[in-house]
């Protein structure tokens, strides 16, 4: 995974000592499927996601994710929830933790594809036929899926 320069930046005054970030999942829906990635780092099915860079709006972040991962362009509709994750450890000892907000996009155009190095694949899914993923994932796509306008906020870490 590419580390964002502005984080590479914090990193070379903090270390591996935990940083705090702010996140952002596009659920990327087109009629009943929805838009989902194979991560290169777990191997496993996943939401679209990716860090906020300084002074980017998140709605703005979340579009660019999308089409920088999965060449889809898609379009905000609504905040669908809020979480936080668990602290994660990288590899390389470096220790973060993200306020995750997750946006209910739809789809406007783009042939969905492999985009980056972040993924092995990217494809549609049926939203009632999801493929085996992470439980905070499965979550976010769910949220998405509501019909309520009202934003959730999940307390239970991710």
């Amino acid at each position: 995974m590419p580390v964002p320069d502005f984080v590479r930046v914090l990193r070379e005054k903090i270390g591996t000592d935990p940083l705090w970030l702010m996140g952002v999942t596009a659920i990327v829906l087109d009629g009943d499927r929805v838009l989902l990635a194979r991560r290169r780092d777990t191997g496993r099915w996943s939401t679209v996601s990716g860090i906020v860079e300084p002074g980017e709006h998140p709605a703005v972040a979340a579009v660019r994710e999308a089409e920088e991962e999965t060449g889809v362009v898609a379009a905000v509709e609504r905040l669908a929830a809020v979480s936080v994750t668990k602290p994660i450890v990288y590899p390389n000892g470096d220790r973060t933790q993200y306020t995750d907000l997750t946006f209910r996009c739809r789809y406007v155009s783009g042939e969905a594809r492999v985009a980056d190095d972040e993924s092995l694949e990217v494809a549609w899914f049926p939203v009632h036929d999801l493929p085996a993923m992470d439980e905070a994932s499965r979550r976010r796509v769910l949220r998405a899926l509501e019909d309520d306008p009202v934003t959730a906020l999940d307390l239970d870490p991710a």
